[in-house]
């Protein structure tokens, strides 16, 4: 018997107020500072032709 899938889309307005606002801009940024970190971290790792797993790096930045 032949299954099809259904496909669905939601949208979503979003209007934070500006206190909402300024605490995910902080969120966010603190997210991009982390991001960064483990990028820098991998792609000096990558220069010194070593191999990073995901739990070398999650190990790195707790």
């Amino acid at each position: 018997m032949a299954t099809t899938q259904v496909k669905r889309a939601f949208k979503y307005r979003f209007c934070p107020t500006d206190e909402q606002a300024a605490e995910l801009s902080r969120t966010f940024g603190c997210i991009r500072k982390v991001y960064n970190m483990a990028l820098a971290a991998r792609t000096e790792a990558w220069a010194r032709q070593e191999r990073v797993n995901y739990n070398a790096t999650s190990a790195m930045l707790t």
